[in-house]
């Protein structure tokens, strides 16, 4: 096709296939990674080695987005085993945010029952730090998200595994696997140690730099487990209170942190901690709205607050165009693309803005030659190809925008 991307582009499908990971890429990416893995020790060789499996889960990803299922085979069995021989390493035994990967990549390979014994095995093993441990806590959250995600409604809600692994957590004791529904009396005292622990943590003031990092990473678990425990017992309203309890509290920190110090370097991780805690919250609205019947709005007025402060935030933008593509009217969404791409340098808004317009078009297609056969519409519709056209113009003027080559690609790839 006139050039090998490294790795993979995926914003471009070609024909019927989709641009993936290239052979040359592939084997460059391998072979930085070997080479690394020799030359790190301690920390450094595990942290590679969640870098690797990382990218490994991506892949598996990829493939089950593609609907290929040979080579979601194939690649999984290669994932698996070097997840596998990671753990080994005696470095990593009690690794658990390398558990975490390993459980993870089972479930997306459909390997449910062999998921929860691993996510077990790595909560049993990982003594009793409770709501203390960063890691436990992000480890019990994605469990806990899991389960959730097989919930088809919220009727049986409150005897869903997710609510033991939730409550066990509070608990301090050792982790005991799911065998029944959780007793009233202990989902409430669950209830009032997270309490308690998100007001120690909210009430916290200045911390050295390194603690702020734990304690900003402990803080966004500690919110993403007490939300999705509110929203299993006692419903979606109460999680999102949580959130934005959360979130007014780590605006009013971050600004007072900014007064304080007089420049930006004491607020490090508020805005990544304030991101990942809206970043939660749009994805639990988005998962209700799927199970049960719940109002657009919320989700969008919590999307555009957060895309006007994280204009460079890519899951945002999914989300944002997702539910955009279930109106009608795209006056709304034009003039938000509009609005943020004035106010930032950032190119996400631009490519979007792009990709949203190029749905659009997709769509307007084929209602238009529906039932026709070869005959296409005679009637074309120019206006959205003059708006890409226009949107792709603006973008590559901008300063970023010149030197992406994905954007030249894409232009170039809807000119042809």
């Amino acid at each position: 096709s006139g050039f090998n991307s490294i790795g993979h582009m995926d914003t471009m499908p070609r024909g019927r296939h989709q641009i993936g990971h290239y052979k040359e890429g592939e084997e460059f990416i391998q072979n930085v990674f070997h080479v690394l893995s020799q030359i790190f020790t301690g920390k450094e060789k595990s942290n590679l080695a969640i870098c690797w499996l990382q990218y490994e889960i991506s892949k598996v990803i990829q493939c089950l987005q593609a609907k290929k299922k040979k080579k979601l085979k194939a690649q999984g069995r290669k994932s698996k085993k070097l997840a596998k021989n990671f753990l080994k390493a005696p470095d990593n035994r009690n690794n658990l945010s390398l558990w975490k990967l390993y459980a993870y990549l089972e479930w997306l390979l459909g390997n449910t029952d062999d998921s929860r014994k691993v996510f077990d095995t790595a909560l049993c093993t990982a003594g009793t730090g409770g709501l203390k441990s960063a890691q436990l806590c992000s480890l019990s959250l994605l469990y806990a998200q899991l389960e959730v995600e097989l919930l088809e409604s919220m009727e049986g809600a409150v005897t869903s595994p997710a609510v033991h692994i939730l409550t066990k957590l509070t608990e301090n004791g050792a982790y005991v696997p799911y065998s029944g529904q959780v007793s009233p009396v202990n989902v409430l005292k669950a209830r009032k140690t997270y309490e308690h622990a998100l007001q120690d943590y909210l009430s916290k003031t200045a911390v050295s730099d390194q603690d702020q990092v734990n304690d900003t990473d402990q803080l966004v678990n500690l919110v993403g487990c007490y939300a999705l425990f509110q929203y299993l017992t006692v419903g979606i309203d109460a999680a999102v209170l949580i959130y934005t309890q959360a979130a007014e509290k780590l605006e009013v920190s971050g600004s007072q942190k900014c007064e304080n110090t007089g420049e930006n370097f004491g607020i490090l991780n508020f805005p990544t901690a304030l991101e990942a805690v809206t970043l939660l919250h749009t994805n639990l609205l988005r998962f209700h709205m799927k199970i049960s019947v719940y109002p657009l709005n919320p989700l969008r007025e919590a999307l555009t607050e957060a895309l006007k402060r994280y204009p460079s935030n890519q899951s945002l933008w999914r989300s944002y165009i997702h539910i955009q593509r279930k109106s009608h009217c795209a006056s709304k969404a034009r003039r938000f693309f509009d609005s943020v791409t004035r106010s930032t340098n950032s190119l996400e808004p631009w490519l979007f803005a792009i990709q949203a317009e190029q749905m659009r078009k997709k769509l307007t297609e084929k209602v238009q030659r529906a039932d026709v056969g070869e005959i296409h519409c005679t009637i074309p519709e120019t206006g959205l190809t003059n708006r890409i056209v226009a949107l792709f113009e603006h973008a590559v003027q901008s300063e970023n925008g010149t030197h992406c080559p994905l954007l030249w690609r894409m232009y170039l790839n809807f000119m042809v």
